[in-house]
């Protein structure tokens, strides 16, 4: 069974404004000076259209999480989290991006923005070691999340395994990968791309249960790539791929 889910607390004028879209948004505390700005305004109709408590302050930044909250913070009822066989089921052929361990909030949301912009709709997290889906992620996400089917697992390799059971291929991504990224023909079935953490990279674990591992070639001069820049590369990716050979976008 689901969890109860993510997102109680938001920040950043996308995001609260997508929450309040979806009709999650239960109280809201907003700078006065920026009640007079057309998009803050059409914001604060929507929220007393629907029912939300408004507040005005001369200053959110005491009550945000963030360092910019561009003067909005909500209370929401938590965005469900779904089982893995929703997951699975949220593109065909299924496309999931599995997350080993990113414990960077910031990293999680931008992954969560450039899969929503990719096409790529099923999104799997460990239950420990993961970042906090709350008010930082859901900033970066920029509403993201909202459009997603998020589903938490005991842990990432335990979601491997019932991702094989069912029919899903699982390719990781790794500089040492024996095959490139970019042409790779798996992405073209039901797969989940698996990524490691913040300058760990993949658990050995992980890294077990993998069907193939991927690189993406880059300059001698760079070590690495950022996390979030690698999963981006990968679901951009799956969606040329998809496109190319299966005559159609991802759906």
């Amino acid at each position: 069974m689901a969890s109860a889910g993510i997102g109680r607390s938001l920040e950043g004028f996308h995001a609260v404004r997508a929450a309040i879209d979806a009709g999650r948004v239960t109280s809201l505390t907003v700078e006065i000076s920026r009640t007079n700005r057309a998009d803050y305004a059409a914001l604060l109709a929507n929220a007393r259209s629907a029912g939300v408590v408004i507040e005005e302050v001369d200053d959110v930044r005491d009550r945000a999480t963030t360092g910019a909250p561009q003067g909005l913070v909500a209370a929401a009822r938590p965005l469900p989290l779904v089982p893995l066989e929703a997951a699975v089921a949220a593109n065909e052929p299924a496309a999931l991006l599995v997350l080993d361990h990113l414990e960077d909030p910031r990293n999680v949301g931008a992954i969560a923005r450039s899969m929503l912009a990719a096409g790529v709709k099923g999104l799997v997290i460990p239950e420990r070691r993961s970042a906090s889906l709350e008010a930082t992620a859901f900033k970066a996400a920029a509403g993201a999340f909202e459009e997603l089917a998020v589903a938490r697992a005991k842990s990432t390799a335990d979601a491997m395994r019932r991702l094989r059971k069912l029919g899903v291929w699982l390719v990781g991504l790794d500089a040492a990968g024996e095959r490139s990224l970019f042409g790779c023909d798996l992405l073209a079935e039901p797969v989940a791309i698996v990524v490691g953490a913040e300058g760990k990279g993949l658990s050995r674990l992980a890294s077990d249960l993998l069907d193939v591992t991927v690189s993406i070639p880059i300059a001698p001069e760079v070590e690495s790539l950022n996390a979030s820049v690698a999963a981006s590369l990968a679901l951009f990716e799956v969606s040329r791929i998809r496109s190319t050979t299966l005559g159609a976008p991802l759906q």
